[in-house]
């Protein structure tokens, strides 16, 4: 079956979630996008496209939200933004005197912003800046990977459905990706996202996410903002291997 030059672009489009946030922006050269998928569509049509149809099929791309996209928005909609100043990073070697050092922390410091992530050979510890000094003295120095000050975490509390759907995280991600910022690191626990950056990002970032959640909230199908969630002081979990 001879397939149509529009049918192709228009599930190439389908495939690229950066492709479909610039369109639908509006800030995508179509004759630049043409250039970029003229390969493929010619591959798949096999034989070669004039780049005037390509841009054409383009324009003309439906970029009506898929079920599971509306989804992601309704999440993304309900989503509260917080952030924490003064946070610090220490990564520790994972070994047996240095988990007891870690569970002595957590007796000591439950109380005050403490996560933990523990990988299969280090444990990263985030924390109150104004602990992380009585922190690092637990350990012995030659075990201590990184130690980072004058961090801020980006708390994001989404609604449950968040945990049954696929791909609103990267959404987030996505978002402080376009402004070229660094994440230092990154913790899921239950329906918190935190996102830990430089201080020096933070304004940048608040209004990336912002414009992000303000954006879905606006859209078809859209949720009434939540009240300002209680976010728990302390969550522990595992960090998978890359």
């Amino acid at each position: 079956m001879v397939k149509s030059i529009s049918r192709v672009v228009q599930n190439l489009v389908e495939q690229d979630p950066p492709l479909q946030d610039a369109l639908r922006r509006g800030y995508a050269n179509y004759s630049s996008v043409a250039r970029m998928l003229r390969p493929r569509v010619s591959e798949a049509v096999g034989r070669r496209v004039k780049l005037s149809g390509i841009a054409t099929s383009v324009r003309r791309v439906k970029l009506d939200l898929p079920d599971k996209d509306l989804d992601i928005n309704r999440v993304v909609a309900g989503s509260v933004l917080s952030v924490r100043t003064d946070v610090a990073k220490l990564s520790v070697e994972k070994t047996g005197e240095n988990l007891k050092a870690l569970q002595s922390l957590i007796d000591n410091f439950w109380s005050e912003f403490l996560q933990i992530l523990i990988g299969s050979s280090s444990m990263t510890i985030i924390m109150d800046q104004r602990v992380v000094a009585k922190a690092a003295a637990a350990f012995d120095p030659g075990e201590i990977l990184d130690r980072k000050e004058n961090l801020a975490a980006l708390v994001i509390q989404s609604p449950e459905e968040i945990i049954n759907t696929p791909g609103c995280i990267s959404v987030f991600y996505r978002a402080l990706s376009r402004i070229g910022l660094n994440i230092e690191e990154t913790v899921s626990c239950f329906t918190e996202t935190i996102v830990l950056i430089s201080m020096e990002s933070v304004g940048k970032a608040l209004a990336a996410l912002t414009e992000l959640i303000s954006t879905a909230r606006a859209a078809p199908n859209k949720v009434p903002a939540p009240p300002s969630p209680q976010n728990r002081n302390m969550q522990v979990v595992r960090k998978s291997n890359p």
